[in-house]
């Protein structure tokens, strides 16, 4: 096969991971896989197929190995499917990998429990991740995902039903979610279902629908505007009218994801949104890392997902008190997003509470880069460095329960949380990624002798 036909396997949706992985060693033998500029960046927070996004775990180790960055991390919402692909593939391209997942939790504090925290359409949930996630603890994260899925594909066919009637009285149609939603997931392999296939369904109607009907010969924005009443800014309007725009399908999903889902929005119960103590609970006990992920008050989105919106800021210092209460461990971010005010005050509170910090920028759309140059700038390389030491701290405590960064256990554990990390990222930075079992040892000669 040429390289467009390698690539295309190794993002074929309906093939196996397997033989997405053998489309990848192709590529790599072949002398394809050529790497970007790196300086140093790496990002933890990329959505797969197993959610929603445009890349398979194969084809984003070889996006992130393109854009230059040094380490790459999958968090999939309410699923760990992507986990074992991404790994083979960081071993067959040579980069570093860690996995984890995103869920939504209920805060139970009733100071935050009426407030919005980090999740535009609902009050008192949040988001939170579950970052590196051992290998032998990924049967453990199904099972405890598993019912999270089925609860949210419940509330998803649901809200589907008021959709498909908003879609049928502009003329759109209905939206079958058996074929058309289920269809745009991995479900069948334990992938989620999200707010984004949904939209995204609605998105694929709507674009057929213009496409179909040649005697409609009114721009997409005008469209929109008439027929579901959604006013679209001029900068986006230009997107959507542009038929040659090759994130059209992206673009119109993000407008829906900032109107249409308000008409048809059902609040998330218990059965899908645990509470962030039980949550933080179970993600310790498989050996992974509990972080709240941090949103703050929205601008302009960059994604165009997220309308300009007021979120934690207003009440930060005492909320990181109760992250901190219920059982987190560090906290995620994603520098693009905020400013750099936000980010400062942010990092000082995460030093107050003892919180590791850890970085990514949100990839579910094919007009997101995999790069994060914020994390380039001097008061923020130490995300570079916490980067590396949750690399270590995944790759370790799979080959040894007691060699996680937070484990009592650890030959680490008496040193301060700063140490720890730049002892696990010296750590981390010394692996071999394509044979990762090998960390063993550099990790020797950093607990040579025992407690330090």
């Amino acid at each position: 096969m040429d390289a467009t036909a390698l690539r295309e396997a190794i993002n074929d949706f309906s093939a196996p991971s397997a033989q997405r992985l053998e489309a990848l060693g192709a590529y790599v033998a072949a002398g394809l896989l050529k790497p970007g500029r790196r300086q140093g960046e790496v990002n933890n927070h990329v959505h797969t197929i197993y959610s929603f996004s445009p890349y398979s775990p194969e084809m984003t180790v070889v996006k992130a190995y393109e854009a230059g960055l040094e380490a790459v991390g999958s968090v999939d919402h309410d699923s760990v499917a992507a986990a074992q692909g991404l790994a083979a593939a960081g071993r067959v391209a040579g980069l570093a990998v860690t996995s984890g997942f995103e869920v939504r939790v209920t805060w139970p504090d009733s100071q935050f429990a009426n407030k919005k925290i980090n999740f535009p359409d609902s009050i008192g949930r949040a988001y939170i991740v579950a970052h590196g996630v051992p290998a032998g603890s990924l049967d453990a994260a199904e099972k405890w995902l598993a019912p999270l899925r089925q609860a949210r594909i419940l509330r998803t066919r649901a809200m589907n039903q008021r959709m498909s009637a908003i879609l049928s009285d502009a003329g759109f149609g209905p939206v079958d979610f058996d074929t058309e939603i289920v269809g745009l997931s991995k479900l069948s392999e334990k992938g989620g279902i999200t707010e984004r296939h949904l939209l995204g369904a609605a998105a694929l109607r709507i674009l057929k629908f213009i496409a179909d009907n040649s005697s409609v010969r009114r721009a997409l924005s005008q469209e929109l505007k008439i027929r579901l009443g959604i006013a679209v800014p001029p900068k986006t309007a230009a997107l959507l009218d542009d038929e040659k725009n090759p994130h059209r399908y992206y673009d119109l999903l993000g407008v829906l994801k900032t109107t249409l889902i308000e008409q048809v929005w059902i609040d998330p119960n218990l059965n899908e949104c645990p509470t962030a103590e039980a949550a933080t609970a179970f993600i310790r006990s498989i050996g992974g890392i509990p972080a709240y992920s941090y949103l703050g008050d929205v601008g302009e989105s960059p994604t165009g997902d997220k309308k300009a919106e007021a979120f934690e800021d207003s009440y930060l210092d005492n909320f990181m008190e109760s992250v901190k209460s219920l059982g987190f461990q560090a906290v995620t971010y994603m520098p693009p997003r905020n400013t750099r005010e936000q980010l400062l005050r942010l990092r000082k509170l995460c030093q107050l509470h003892g919180f590791m910090e850890i970085s990514g920028v949100d990839i579910n759309s094919s007009r997101q880069v995999f790069s994060c140059p914020e994390i380039l700038l001097p008061e923020f390389r130490h995300l570079n460095t916490s980067t590396w030491a949750l690399i270590a701290h995944e790759v370790l405590s799979s080959l040894n329960a007691d060699w996680g960064i937070f484990s009592p256990q650890s030959p680490l554990a008496g040193r301060p949380l700063e140490e720890r990390i730049e002892a696990y990222a010296a750590v981390g930075a010394a692996m071999d990624p394509h044979f990762p079992e090998k960390i063993t040892r550099p990790w020797e000669a950093h607990t040579t002798g025992g407690k330090k």
